[in-house]
């Protein structure tokens, strides 16, 4: 099996910090993988470079097929971040909706404007979306009338209108209420079983363990530890990921000393 993400050599530097340190990794079709660590360790920058939001500053970047280098100039150098861009999703922590456009418009408003789909078309898609994200009946409102968890909703079913190949998840329930986040988290279960290729970062430590297939700790910019859930939460090899882990009551890390 191919990956369908290609990671080789990711640095990123914010003037003098040092952000992301030679980072490579593979993602194959369909795996989950959670990115899990501390506050300030890279992780959405990380996300960020993957579609090119930030520009990193070495490496190169391959999604479904779509090879970009770092640094890269001119009109091809575009529309081949153009090109990966379509294979990507994203989902933010703060929604990012347009807030004078009702939940079918902000859903429609890529595929007509981007890909160039006639609007009956991205309209039959985008009502199919709410749909599978439980809001049909929200189409017409507006983001100022929609709850935190049902803008975040909306901004799934934006993101799997564009038809990507992979989705990339920044912290998608960091900024709702408790009693909000399961709603989010239900729909990502739900693209998780369609065998969706999913990059998260994420604090949900549960979600993590039930639906990834691999976890991916970072820590000042690099990659502490990589594995599948059991590993990394039943028996961490690094230090820093067991001192991470038992902030997390219910998942304290077991002493194997």
């Amino acid at each position: 099996m191919n990956p369908i993400v290609r990671v080789s050599h990711l640095e990123k530097y914010f003037g003098h910090l040092h952000v992301l340190k030679d980072l490579s990794f593979e993602v194959n079709p369909a795996e989950v993988s959670c990115i899990i660590g501390p506050s300030g360790s890279g992780k959405s920058t990380l996300l960020r470079c993957i579609n090119f939001l930030e520009q990193p500053d070495y490496g190169e970047i391959e999604v479904a097929g779509v090879v970009v280098e770092a640094q890269g100039k001119g009109a091809a150098y575009r529309r081949r971040i153009r090109d990966l861009r379509l294979k990507t999703g994203m989902v933010f922590q703060s929604f990012n909706l347009f807030p004078h456009m009702t939940a079918l418009d902000n859903v429609i408003e890529g595929p007509v404007t981007v890909k160039g789909i006639k609007r009956a078309e991205a309209v039959e898609i985008g009502m199919h979306n709410l749909e599978k994200v439980g809001l049909i009946d929200k189409r017409d409102e507006y983001p100022s009338r929609l709850s935190g968890g049902q803008q975040q909703r909306v901004a799934i079913a934006r993101a799997i209108t564009m038809q990507p190949q992979v989705m990339l998840f920044d912290e998608p329930t960091s900024s709702l209420d408790p009693e909000l986040i399961g709603e989010v988290l239900g729909v990502m279960q739900q693209l998780v079983e369609e065998g969706m290729t999913m990059l998260i970062v994420t604090h949900e430590i549960g979600f993590a363990r039930d639906f990834a297939h691999r976890i991916m700790f970072m820590d000042e910019g690099r990659f502490a530890e990589i594995g599948p859930p059991a590993q990394i939460f039943e028996n961490p090899q690094d230090e820093r990921t067991r001192a991470f882990l038992s902030a997390f009551a219910s998942f304290e890390p077991r002493n194997h000393a």
